[in-house]
């Protein structure tokens, strides 16, 4: 149909300047984004377990040579919870630009087993971008526990049915190995799973549980400080961070692996010039004597190569994790937790509630340290039902000012 205004119609003018202004609104952010180079803005790096854990640990070594290599700041970004659920999550729903990257531990793959209802997909929701670094599990202990050897661990848990163990959360890693360490050894323990590896050091060092499956990272320093004992490690050679550990196979327990890793994704349709860019960033990282050296410290090997290679680990594992989750029974216990073992079942992080001046707990009017962690401020106790036996809250006692207070004023 011909249009029945003049060529040179105002009105006509209007209407083609309209239509020129709206593709201009419709295609400028796409060509502007096509022509600035990435990155052109800080980098965020989610990193779904709490501050000083071994995933922490590891990003926080390549984080500053990342910056370099990309020309652009990265931002270590903690969400911890569910696992690394939680922060994977999150992740799964950023725009897919390369500004939100998933910096996260093997049991990326175990999770969908374990937690059948989370709202992304680990191969459809994500792109893989490569391989960070590779570790085995170490089993350790509070230096007052009476096991050295991981035979004597064994007797004192086959002697005491439930001796607690914790690790980073449901589904990870140090989970597994426990869970394994039980199928080959026929003994029952209670799996305590925290909120990351930090939490769950902390509580060992305090004798809250006698022993962690962890990765060396989160714990390597303690090991090293005396405030843990390492007793094995979940690999099938032995970590050069700690070359006087056995493996689990070299203490009498046969068929015995868990290995882990460390990687980084990017949500699902982020375009491909930026996957490459990250990966190359990586590899080149990975490629320097010292960051290397800074990783094997850690009992962490460097691994690099392609995101294809990352995908295909991936891939390999999913069916692999579930078929040991099912044979295991290994189910969620609920939301990872601060807990107490012995008299009361775990409870959740979410009962922890700051003491008000002069509260008391709730059982026999007494004052309590804290429910359910030595190291935290002074909380009150406000779960029913609760039998845990807490420390008494001391006493603030006064400062005095010094002597030469006077002088000073």
């Amino acid at each position: 149909m011909r249009s029945t205004l003049p060529t040179h119609s105002p009105l006509r003018q209007r209407i083609c300047l309209a239509l020129a202004i709206g593709c201009a609104a419709l295609l400028g952010p796409s060509l502007a984004s096509a022509q600035a180079p990435y990155p052109d803005k800080p980098i965020r790096f989610v990193v779904p377990y709490p501050p000083g854990g071994g995933t922490d640990v590891i990003a926080r070594i390549v984080q500053p040579r990342l910056q370099a290599a990309l020309g652009q700041t990265v931002v270590i970004d903690n969400r911890g919870g569910g696992g690394g659920s939680l922060g994977t999550d999150l992740v799964s729903k950023a725009t897919p630009d390369g500004y939100t990257v998933l910096f996260t531990l093997s049991s990326h793959t175990i999770n969908p087993a374990i937690y059948p209802k989370l709202s992304f997909d680990t191969q459809r929701d994500f792109e893989p971008v490569g391989m960070v670094a590779s570790l085995p599990q170490l089993l350790a202990a509070n230096p007052q526990f009476a096991g050295n050897t991981v035979a004597e661990t064994v007797a004192l848990a086959k002697a005491k049915p439930g001796l607690p163990f914790a690790s980073v959360g449901n589904g990870s890693p140090g989970h597994l190995a426990g869970e394994l360490m039980m199928l080959r050894t026929g003994t029952q323990m209670t799996h305590i799973p925290y909120k990351g590896g930090g939490p769950a050091v902390i509580d060992v060092i305090g004798g809250q549980v006698p022993l962690l499956w962890v990765s060396i990272p989160a714990a390597a320093q303690h090991v090293k400080n005396g405030k843990l004992k390492a007793i094995a490690v979940s690999t099938l050679k032995r970590s050069a961070a700690f070359p006087d550990v056995p493996t689990m196979q070299e203490a009498g327990i046969k068929d015995f692996e868990v290995d882990s890793w460390y990687a980084m994704f990017v949500p699902a349709k982020t375009p491909r010039a930026v996957i490459n860019r990250l990966n190359a960033a990586l590899n080149q990282v990975l490629a320097e004597p010292e960051i290397r050296a800074a990783l094997l410290a850690q009992g962490s090997e460097g691994v690099g190569g392609t995101p294809e290679a990352l995908g295909q680990v991936v891939a390999a594992e999913l069916p692999e994790g579930a078929a040991l989750v099912k044979a295991a029974n290994i189910k969620a216990d609920g939301d990872e937790r601060r807990c107490r073992p012995g008299g009361a079942r775990a409870r959740r992080a979410s009962h922890r509630r700051r003491l008000r001046p002069g509260a008391r707990g709730r059982t026999r009017g007494r004052r309590w340290l804290g429910h359910h962690g030595a190291h935290a401020q002074p909380l009150t106790c406000r779960v029913s039902r609760c039998r845990h036996r807490h420390r008494p809250r001391r006493r603030q006692r006064a400062q005095e000012p010094p002597q030469d207070a006077g002088l000073a004023a």
